[in-house]
């Protein structure tokens, strides 16, 4: 591929215990310093899953450096949720790690392209669960200078009572994946971070604290409880911002795999490259 195209090059970070971080970083066309954007998926999302490919490639477009990227636990190695074991057992702990491994990369130089990533320009964006990871992230490391949130999670906690007395029972629950109808298990790991980690991973408070300012998207289709936690998020801080898509749903109505992008997707991606342009300029 020429040097005058958008492109991307794929890495893979080793963990500890048989534990991995395979991403991809998308590369604007004229390959000089220039911002970099962390995108993390939400629960059930994956770096290859419907928007994330169009959306890196938007940014690159754009004349960002966009990594895309598998947390570690979240449940698939190549295929679409081949490693449920790791999937049972992830928690936001274990996704900041992973996080912070990622940044350490970065600045160590040891992505594809990052000899050319302004480091001084870093932002991040989250989908739905990944949004609440991604003002967490922010909060902790002020390396990062802007933070974009879509349909993203205003309490981390956002699983019912019905799961969590089946774990208690059986010391493992399942939830169905409404796109494959794959049963995917939860143990009880994931509810006992939460209940640690309280004043960590209260988001509300994370983002009265937060000198990045966030932008988040929200569409007006999506859960009630979200579109509330979004206005709420909005509230904390004058810094914050918030658009609404109108008709949009919690993927912006777009499906996997994606086809052509709905206009609230084009809508959302118009949204956050006119933010991060202002926020990181």
């Amino acid at each position: 591929m020429s040097i005058s195209e958008v492109m991307s090059e794929s890495f893979v970070i080793p963990l500890e215990d048989n534990l991995y971080l395979r991403g991809e970083v998308h590369a604007p066309k004229e390959r000089t310093k220039k911002p970099v954007i962390i995108i993390c998926h939400g629960f059930k999302g994956y770096k290859d899953w419907n928007f994330f490919p169009h959306l890196a490639d938007e940014l690159a477009r754009k004349d960002f450096y966009a990594i895309r990227f598998n947390f570690s636990c979240n449940g698939v190695s190549s295929d679409d949720f081949d490693e449920l074991d790791k999937f049972a057992i992830n928690t936001y702990s274990r996704e900041q790690a992973d996080l912070s491994v990622l940044l350490d990369y970065m600045t160590e130089k040891k992505l594809p392209f990052s000899e050319q990533f302004d480091m001084d320009r870093i932002g991040i964006i989250g989908h739905s669960r990944g949004g609440a990871n991604s003002i967490i992230f922010a909060s902790e490391h002020p390396e990062i200078k802007a933070v974009v949130t879509w349909n993203g999670v205003s309490e981390v906690d956002f699983w019912g009572e019905d799961i969590k007395e089946e774990i208690r029972k059986n010391g493992v629950g399942y939830i169905i994946n409404q796109r494959t109808g794959l049963k995917m298990p939860l143990k009880a790991n994931v509810f006992e971070d939460i209940e640690k980690n309280k004043e960590r991973f209260n988001i509300l408070s994370k983002l009265k604290s937060l000198k990045a300012p966030v932008h988040i998207i929200q569409g007006d289709a999506d859960s009630e409880g979200l579109v509330n936690g979004a206005y709420k998020m909005e509230e904390t801080a004058e810094q914050h911002s918030l658009k609404i898509i109108p008709g949009g749903d919690h993927t912006f109505n777009a499906a996997h795999p994606l086809g052509e992008p709905t206009e609230q997707l084009q809508q959302a991606i118009e949204a956050t490259v006119t933010f991060l342009k202002k926020s990181l300029t």
